[in-house]
């Protein structure tokens, strides 16, 4: 049998911790890089800096609204699918409702208890308005462990451009596709409209002719 053939044929040799050596060469290049390279340079000097903050990133919910009033414009309906669906149980949804009890469509109360909050995101999945958001605030220490952690509307509601300035990629979709049913709306509304007008019109008595025969 010939060398090529034997099993420690001398092409399969190889130097011991060679492997090791070539990892620490690229974790030596790595640390020395971080010293002038900006994209390698990790480290910034908080609280006075801040690194930016992933869109992919989510931290607590928060509920959007649309224009400048955050009463008027909350997309939320008070619907209670993420009550519902909330593993822990931390979204607390009341319905408000006029002097009649006819329903408003908008939440009276509208709570989310943080220290039981696992970020799971499924509140945001099963919205099917267009409401709760996950959020990339992150600096939420407290020492108030009940009132401190129990946020309501006030703390909750966050404009429109607040989402796109968080998620600027998902808040234009969103946008686009809102005002896309939007018009949609409008125009099943003034088709509406049109057909109704029309039948009254057919439907209205004809003027009488008796003063032109006299």
């Amino acid at each position: 049998m010939n060398s090529s053939q034997h099993p420690r044929s001398r092409g399969r040799w190889s130097i011991p911790g060679l492997g090791l050596l070539k990892g620490l060469a690229v974790t030596a290049q790595n640390m020395l890089q971080s010293y002038y390279r900006k994209d390698r340079m990790t480290t910034v000097q908080y609280p006075e800096q801040r690194a930016p903050i992933s869109p992919n990133f989510r931290n607590f919910p928060f509920l959007c609204y649309d224009g400048s009033d955050p009463v008027a414009g909350l997309r939320c309906t008070a619907c209670s699918i993420c009550e519902k669906e909330c593993p822990p149980q931390c979204i607390y949804i009341v319905l408000d409702r006029d002097r009649s009890g006819k329903s408003l469509k908008r939440p009276k109360v509208f709570d989310i208890d943080v220290s039981v909050c696992m970020n799971c995101g499924i509140c945001a999945e099963v919205c099917p308005f267009d409401s709760i958001y996950m959020d990339g605030e992150y600096e939420l220490s407290t020492d108030d462990r009940f009132g401190g952690l129990l946020f309501g509307l006030d703390r909750l509601s966050k404009s429109a451009e607040y989402h796109a300035t968080l998620r600027p990629d998902q808040a234009t979709e969103v946008a686009a596709r809102r005002h896309a049913e939007e018009q949609k709306n409008l125009a099943v509304q003034a088709a509406k409209a049109a057909k109704l007008k029309a039948e009254k019109e057919k439907n209205a008595p004809e003027p009488s002719t008796e003063g032109e025969h006299a």
